[in-house]
This record gives C-alpha cells, sequence and structure tokens, in this order.
C-alpha cells in the first residue's frame, strides 16, 4: 500500500511537471498566457495591464466612414493626446488621407484584419493572409511597421493569437468598453469609461461613432484631472518577460 501510494505521488508530480513546461512553453511561443480550463489550455489577449501609476490608452477602430474623425483628432491635439487606432484594410485603402494624417499627428496604427470578419472561424493560412494585407496597406502610407492587431468583434481562439504571434503581433482587446457604436449619447459614453477605467486600462471606442466625437473631450479631460495620463498601447504593453492571467491582465514575469 505504501510502494501504491508513494507511485501515485510520484505520477502525479510528473503530470504537473509536463503541465507546467507545456504551459511554460505556449507562453514562450505565443506571447500570451495559456489558462486551463479544465483540461483544456486557452489562450488569452491582452486586455489590460498590469501598473500602478495610472496610464491608460485609449484607441479607436476604424472599419467604417470618417464623418467625425477630424472631431476626434481634433479633441486629441488639443488634450496632448496620442491614441491608437485599429484600421480594417479596406477603410485605410479608401482612406489613405486618413491614415496619413492620423499617423503624422503622432497616433500609433495597428491591424483590425482585412475583411472584419469572425477570425476564429478561419484557418492559420486565412489569418495570416488577413493580418499581412491589412498591415501592408497601413505600412504604405506610414513606412511603420504593425505591431499591434485588435480581432473583430473582439472573437478569438487559440488559433487566432498563436498565428498572430508568430507574425510578431500583440494581440489587443480591452477592459472598458465606451459602447460608442451603439448611439449613446455623449454623456452616457464618457460616463462608461470614467467609471470603468484604473491603472492600466485600455479604453474602446470607435472613429465613427455617433456621438464619440462629443464623448472625448470630456473623458480626456476628466481623467486627466484624475490624475490619469494617456499613451498609445504600444507604450502601454510590456513587449518582452510577461504573462497574461486569466482575465487578460498583462503582467511583467516574476
Amino acid at each position: 500500500m505504501v510502494k501504491v501510494f508513494k507511485l501515485k505521488n510520484i505520477l502525479l508530480v510528473a503530470l504537473a511537471a509536463v503541465l507546467i513546461a507545456a504551459l511554460s512553453t505556449t507562453a514562450y511561443f505565443t506571447g500570451a498566457y495559456a489558462v486551463y480550463f479544465g483540461n483544456t489550455p486557452r489562450l488569452v489577449p491582452i486586455y489590460s495591464v498590469e501598473r500602478n501609476d495610472k496610464v491608460i490608452s485609449i484607441s479607436f477602430d476604424c472599419a467604417w466612414g470618417t464623418e467625425h474623425t477630424d472631431d476626434i483628432l481634433n479633441a486629441l491635439r488639443v488634450s496632448n493626446v496620442h491614441a491608437t487606432f485599429f484600421m480594417v484594410e479596406f477603410w485605410a485603402e479608401k482612406y489613405p488621407e486618413y491614415v496619413k494624417k492620423i499617423d503624422g499627428q503622432g497616433h500609433e496604427i495597428g491591424t483590425h484584419s482585412s475583411t472584419h470578419s469572425y477570425m476564429s472561424k478561419q484557418n492559420a493560412e486565412e489569418i495570416k493572409l488577413e493580418l499581412t494585407t491589412s498591415s501592408e496597406a497601413i505600412e504604405n502610407v506610414t513606412g511603420k511597421k504593425v505591431e499591434l492587431f485588435r480581432p473583430p468583434y473582439g472573437d478569438y481562439d487559440n488559433e487566432l493569437i498563436k498565428t498572430a504571434s508568430e507574425l510578431g503581433y500583440y494581440t489587443i482587446q480591452w477592459d472598458t468598453d465606451s459602447l460608442d457604436w451603439k448611439d449613446l449619447s455623449a454623456t452616457d459614453i464618457a460616463m462608461r469609461v470614467i467609471n470603468g477605467v484604473k491603472s492600466g486600462s485600455i479604453i474602446l471606442m470607435h472613429n465613427n461613432g455617433l456621438h464619440t466625437a462629443e464623448s472625448v473631450p470630456i473623458i480626456l479631460e476628466t481623467l486627466k484631472n484624475k490624475g490619469y495620463s494617456f499613451v498609445p498601447i504600444g507604450e502601454l504593453i510590456y513587449k518582452d518577460n510577461y504573462t497574461v492571467d486569466g482575465s487578460g491582465r498583462q503582467q511583467p514575469a516574476k
């Protein structure tokens, strides 16, 4: 009985070691932390960043129209805030003057895919095509390498994150959703953001929401008065030696 008990303990220790090794390999390979639900590993993108300096990022997804984009850019300029814009390929190709304008004003640009599809339904080759062609559309205008990727609809799976990481992209989500696409009032949008952020937050907004542009000055002024400062997502996140927990909170590796 004692021998059987010892053998079980040895097997459990060995199994734990294998799981830890697999987890570490996955984290190293993908740049995303593997969270285990039962026996199923799940890769998690970056939703927010563990930091205590009240630094946050505001981001805008660009997929349709430009009617309100100049007002957003003006609000960012007045507040001396640099944001991150995620562009779909067909938007970048239709509005190259806005790609140039956004880049020229010091904002960061990431890809939001080529076709704005549910990419968890795509295979690795389809994902690679979405990411490479959409990035090329941006890079052809700015001359700058695209490193950030936001999945359309916030939809992702292991294959998407793994493939994006292999291509050198950081997959970015958000922890503060403005819901500006629902055409909420400027006040409602602003209050959702103001009440939702914490140090290291990533704010999701859209370049062509009906009342987004009106809400941006309120958000920026109020949060600055609360002691927050803004940087592009590429400056907010850790680029190396990090993990991402089950909630998507990125943390420096211990």
